[in-house]
């Protein structure tokens, strides 16, 4: 059954527990089904704390996050798998059922080139052994491939199905995101078309970040390709109102937003479930 969620980051640029109940609260409103949490920083709120406040409003929540730096898993591929243990471990306490987003590698690590064959497979390995400990908890894992400006490990979506297929495992799916897919793939509907049975997230991001609907994606070729994939998996709204100074460097966000974090969401949410039912997702 198809999800409508969206990114924190539509409300606050941290996820902290004063921040974290503040989003919660906001999203809920909002008439979300989930919330997506970022765990760039997961040891900087009370999971359980935040568990409690989830059940009691209805809300169901995915994590997502963008690996460490210093944890660029083609590179430093234990330092990663730790990282990605402790999210895990996290997770369970906040009772997260997916966790999705940059998992095989960091934002803005970037060498000049494209990925070695040893590059690649440390992350297959990586992202195998990940996975392997997430489906033992319960969790799914997703990849998402995102332009060739902040990474230049997984920028298509040919790119994340050739990585989900060598880790061989029904529990790493493709993570997609509108935004990326703007720039890097020929057409999107034939791109999600290529990744059918294997995609179970979406980022529905505008080319500005901003207010989806109100940019140059070309939504009906989104829609139309979701729909030739029956596709039933979290359709996440990914605004920025403010992401984090971590976040900003990184994807080259300098310009403040003309829509506040509630605007983004509702608004947002209005034009997802609209072309959802059009095109008979619901």
């Amino acid at each position: 059954m198809l999800k409508f969620g969206a990114h924190a980051f539509c409300w606050e640029g941290d996820w902290t527990d004063e921040i974290g109940d503040r989003v919660i609260e906001q999203a809920a409103r909002a008439g979300l089904d989930f919330i997506e949490i970022p765990l760039l920083h997961p040891e900087t709120f009370d999971a359980r704390r935040h568990r409690r406040h989830l059940e009691a409003v209805g809300l169901a929540c995915v994590s997502s996050l963008g690996l460490p730096r210093d944890a660029h898993m083609p590179h430093e591929p234990e330092k990663a798998v730790t990282f990605l243990t402790g999210v895990l471990d996290r997770m369970e306490e906040l009772g997260a059922r997916d966790l999705t987003g940059c998992t095989g590698y960091s934002i803005g690590v970037l060498t000049g080139q494209g990925p070695t064959s040893q590059e690649l497979d440390r992350m297959v390995d990586g992202l195998a052994r990940v996975t392997e400990d997430a489906r033992s908890r319960g969790i799914g894992v997703g990849l998402e491939a995102i332009n060739r400006y902040e990474t230049y490990m997984v920028n298509t979506l040919d790119d994340a199905l050739a990585v989900v297929n060598r880790v061989g495992s029904d529990n790493l799916r493709v993570h997609a995101d509108t935004y990326h897919m703007n720039i890097e793939e020929t057409n999107l509907r034939e791109a999600l078309g290529r990744v059918k049975g294997k995609l179970n997230f979406i980022h529905m991001s505008e080319s500005h970040r901003g207010l989806v609907g109100t940019g140059t994606v070309p939504w009906e070729d989104v829609w139309q390709g979701l729909a030739d994939i029956e596709f039933s998996g979290y359709l996440t709204l990914e605004s920025f109102a403010a992401p984090n100074a971590e976040l900003a460097a990184a994807t080259c966000i300098w310009k403040p937003p003309r829509h506040s974090g509630q605007e983004l969401a509702q608004g947002g949410l209005a034009f997802l479930r609209e072309g959802a039912t059009r095109h008979g997702l619901m």
